[in-house]
This record gives structure tokens, sequence and C-alpha cells, in this order.
């Protein structure tokens, strides 16, 4: 993708900016993991939290967005709905899933290798992509990072085979939404959010068929959760979604992926202050590696 901002040449200092959003998008996204932890622990399902979050989520963006219905096409409206399948319903409910059915630390480390799976993936179907040195180092070594972080002194690994397929299912689909965004760059961000919000809680509706809605809707008011489900659908989905479908806009999909490999650091942050879960030197160490991996992954990023 060439540097370029609405057409225009894009200055160092504009494309920094960029940068820092982007990992401004996945810090945030770090701490969801505590967010889901805690609202799990109260006693709701994962299509649950995702469908009260995608609900507030698109009742916000509803009011900036574009009022149109459609996109131009049918091509493109089935393109918008394996959007929302893929960065929403089928994600999030298969992410939550393998966090309530396998070890964390499996399902923390196996979701954190979508940035890696995205880069697999558009060397094999994006003809413009090349497999340079740095961008398969850097992505090796942030991986590496990612597994010294979440196991954090912890050697030994669980085989949990159905919370391992899901956690698995969860990183695929977020690397191919990371590549379908390519193919929405004709369409405002907000617009693209909104329709990923629309179709997410649409292809949400047949769990329902088989898990029905169990939590009391006064429990919805209880602070922890009503606190951690407005985060949630407010900040780290309406805003953060918006953002980073600009930014991949602006940066590619394939860079702005790899910053996906900080989204441990910020979980591992959290959880020391708000799961009193400490960090050890190992953790500090992977955190590092991590930083490193993402800067030499895009240090020749088009």
């Amino acid at each position: 993708m060439n540097n370029t901002t609405s057409g225009k040449l894009m200055t160092p200092a504009v494309r920094l900016r960029w940068h820092l959003l982007a990992v401004a998008v996945v810090l945030i996204w770090g701490v969801t993991f505590v967010n889901s932890k805690v609202l799990l622990n109260h006693g709701m399902q994962a299509h649950e939290i995702f469908t009260v979050r995608f609900l507030l989520a698109y009742a916000c963006i509803w009011t900036i967005s574009p009022h149109r219905l459609w996109t131009d096409s049918l091509r493109s409206e089935l393109h918008m709905v394996l959007l929302g399948i893929t960065g929403g319903s089928l994600y999030f409910v298969t992410e939550n899933m393998a966090v309530k059915t396998g070890y964390v630390n499996n399902v923390s480390f196996i979701v954190c290798t979508a940035p890696l799976l995205t880069t697999i993936l558009a060397l094999i179907f994006i003809k413009d992509v090349k497999a340079t040195r740095p961008l398969i180092t850097g992505s090796l070594m942030a991986t590496a990072g990612v597994a010294l972080v979440v196991f954090n002194g912890q050697i030994v690994l669980h085989l949990n085979p159905l919370g391992d397929l899901l956690a698995f299912c969860a990183a695929l689909c977020w690397a191919v939404y990371s590549l379908l965004l390519r193919g929405a760059a004709g369409y405002d961000s907000v617009f693209v959010t909104r329709k990923v919000f629309g179709y997410g809680l649409l292809t949400v509706l047949p769990v329902y068929i088989f898990h029905p809605w169990h939590y009391p809707l006064a429990g919805l008011l209880v602070p922890a959760v009503a606190g951690n489900l407005l985060f949630l659908g407010l900040v780290a989905s309406f805003a953060c979604f918006a953002l980073w479908s600009l930014v991949s806009k602006r940066l590619g999909a394939l860079t702005v992926s790899n910053y996906v490999y900080l989204n441990p650091v910020s979980t591992v942050v959290t959880s020391a202050l708000v799961l009193n879960q400490g960090m050890t030197a190992m953790a500090f160490t992977g955190s590092a590696l991590i930083l490193a991996g993402v800067y030499l992954a895009n240090k020749k990023a088009q």
C-alpha cells in the first residue's frame, strides 16, 4: 500500500501518528481480555457478552455513520457480511468460548498468532506482498515474545484440543478480517464499521437457538458488569473498530496487523493491576521481544 493519505503523499510525521494510533487501539484491546474474564466470572455467556457489546457499539455508531443502508453492489454487501462474521460474531464468540473452555495461557498465545497468520495468508493470496527478511524475522520474534509474556514463567503447555481449536479459529478469523478490510477501502471507515457491527449481530443469532439467553437482565445493572460492558461497547468496539478500519486504510492491513502482537503486553499489565497477577522477568523479556519484533516487521512495510 502506498504512503498516501487521501491521495497525497504521507509525511513521516503523519505516518508516525497513524502508527501511534494503531498502537493505542491494540493496547486498549489487550485490556479487554480482563474485561471479558470479569464478565464470564459474573456468569455471562460468550455470545451474551458479544451481543450487548455490539448492540451498544451499533447504537453509538449509527449517530455518526452515513445513514445509507446498503453498499453499491450485492458482491460488496456479501463482503460486509464476511467482515461481520470474521471480525465480529465468529471471532468474539470463539475467543470467549476458548477462554471458558480451555487454558487461558494457551488461548492468549494462539489468538495472538493472528498477525503471523495474516502474513502467511497475505503471502499466499495477495500478489503485491513479498516475504522480506525483516517481515518474517520480526513476525517470528514477536511471536516468541508473545509466548514469553503469556506463559509468564510457566513452561508447561497444557493441551486442551477443543479450547485450542476454538482459539485457533479466532486467530484465523482475525487474520481473514484484516485482509478483507483491504477490499472495503472504497467505503467510509465508519460505514464499514457499522456494517461489521450490524452483520456481527445478525450472524450471532443462530447461537441462541442452541444456547438461549439466560443471564438475568437485572444483573446488567451490577456496577462491575455494567462498567465492563460499557467499556467493551463504547471504547473497545465503537471507537477502536472505527479507528482500526481507518488505520488499516492508511497504513495497510499487513502493517497494522503486526501491532496485535502488543496485545498481551497491556493484558499482562492490566492483569497485574486488576487481578493481582504479577509480571516476571520472563514477561518483561517477552515484552521487549514483542516491541523489537513489531519494529523490525514494520521497518520496511509499505
